[in-house]
């Protein structure tokens, strides 16, 4: 099961990162709700995935007898779930923003800074 999870993880960070090298807001949003599941993915693949064993020891034994799950990365990815959607909340809500600002979704054409038809910056002083 893990080598699964392992290789998933890995075609998730590729995906991520492709999509975040994209020139188009919509692309970088995806990119960033995938690489936030392929982290949650990989914090949850380096905890211990056993099936039909509970992360709860019993109350009167001081320590276990058998394997038990490890509690902490399911309860690192709860955490890391609000987090990532709260983040995305807000990157949604402020490429909405420049998109009614700016009447585009291309980066490249996004260029406030720097408009076309002004003269290039000197190359050399």
């Amino acid at each position: 099961m893990e080598p699964i999870f392992a290789i998933l993880v890995g075609l998730f960070f590729a995906v991520a990162v492709y999509l975040l090298l994209s020139k188009f807001i919509i692309r970088v949003l995806l990119g960033v709700a995938i690489l936030g599941n392929a982290v949650n993915l990989l914090i949850f693949a380096s905890g211990r995935i056993l099936r039909d064993v509970p992360p709860v020891i019993g109350a009167s034994l001081d320590m276990s007898v058998g394997p038990t799950a490890n509690p902490l990365p399911q309860a690192l990815i709860l955490t890391a779930i609000v987090i990532s959607f709260s983040f995305f909340s807000f990157l949604l809500v402020l490429s909405w923003r420049a998109y009614r600002v700016l009447e585009t979704d291309n980066t490249d054409e996004m260029r406030v800074a720097e408009p076309e038809g002004d003269a290039p910056p000197p190359l050399r002083y």
